[in-house]
């Protein structure tokens, strides 16, 4: 009885963290992966939209710069390249909500 009630705890909580991942934003790739100030560069990935993204970032995990967002979908968004000092930099998204900043698995050299 004890592993039958364990399973069910276990399977509840996996689907519960499942589900709050779903349409959560998720960059996967940025192409080009280098470029300069005004370039235009495209983020692929899961969520995007405008439902889920508010703004695009660059960040270098203390400084936050805002990207303008040129074009947006569910699996893209295409932003430019703001103005900022040569360097690698995270890209960073506001949730639509604006209640949560999430840093990407990407990065981007400002040349």
């Amino acid at each position: 009885m004890k592993r039958h009630v364990a399973a069910f705890v276990l399977g509840t909580l996996t689907a519960a963290a499942a589900w709050a991942m779903e349409g959560s934003p998720m960059i996967s790739t940025v192409e080009p992966d280098t470029g300069k100030q005004g370039d235009v560069v495209s983020a692929k990935g899961e969520s995007l939209d405008k439902l889920s993204v508010s703004d695009v970032y660059l960040t270098d995990g203390k400084n936050d710069v805002k990207a303008s967002i040129v074009e947006q979908s569910a699996k893209e968004i295409k932003f430019k390249i703001p103005a900022e000092k040569a360097g690698r930099y995270h890209v960073m998204v506001l949730t639509a909500n604006k209640t949560s900043m999430m840093v990407e698995p990407v990065m981007i050299t400002v040349q």
